[in-house]
């Protein structure tokens, strides 16, 4: 779990809870904060607070964030429309409304769920083979 501490000055006061965190917070979205405010992790003095309450110098706000969970993305055998192919390149036709990247309740059977199984040696998500 990853804490995150304000104290407010003057040079930070005024602003809305999600837009200081979301300015503060580096690498976390400003709609993942306010999934956070939503779901009570984030306290103003203490309290459970709204997205939209405006910051006082002196106030405290402190965020917990969950620690990131990275989902294992499987290969599966999906056909697919291969235009061209060689050593470097894969060129595919994508079905309309297939998804292509693995995201949030949707896991399985995509572009990327389908070129993993198709080319065995491409490296997973930021790897050097994508």
């Amino acid at each position: 779990m990853y804490d995150y501490y304000f104290e407010i000055t003057d040079e930070n006061c005024g602003l809305r809870v999600d837009k200081l965190l979301a300015v503060s917070c580096e690498g976390l979205s400003r709609s993942y904060i306010q999934k956070l405010i939503k779901d009570g992790k984030v306290l103003l003095n203490g309290q459970v607070c709204k997205a939209s309450t405006v910051t006082s110098e002196g106030d405290r706000v402190l965020l917990y964030a969950p620690e990131p969970v990275t989902p294992d993305i499987l290969p599966q055998d999906i056909p697919l429309d291969i235009l061209y192919e060689d050593g470097d390149v894969i060129v595919v036709n994508k079905p309309k409304g297939m998804v292509v990247h693995p995201a949030p309740g949707h896991y399985s059977d995509t572009l990327v769920n389908a070129l993993l199984y198709h080319c065995s040696d491409l490296s997973g998500i930021n790897g050097v083979l994508r």
